[in-house]
């Protein structure tokens, strides 16, 4: 049976992960956190992922991609 603590921390922790909890809900999760193993690893892949796509999210295309999406965009605009 899961416990009802996991229950809350899976339900919030992509929130958790982006700083969009109340401070008493935050809290709640980091208590949980500091002692239920199985919520712990699941909040690092989570923090983990994030950091990921916030690394991806900051990379630019190569300007030559760029010029050929803009192209294909301002074409089928166009066509409409």
């Amino acid at each position: 049976m899961t416990d009802c603590g996991c229950d809350k921390a899976k339900a919030e922790l992509e929130e958790y992960l982006h700083n969009e909890l109340c401070s008493s809900d935050a809290q709640d999760i980091r208590d949980h956190l500091a002692n239920c193993p199985d919520c712990t690893s699941e909040h690092h892949v989570g923090r983990v992922l994030t950091e990921a796509v916030q690394r991806a999210c900051k990379e630019a295309a190569p300007e030559e991609l760029r010029a050929q999406v803009l192209a294909s965009l301002r074409s089928l605009q166009a066509s409409h």
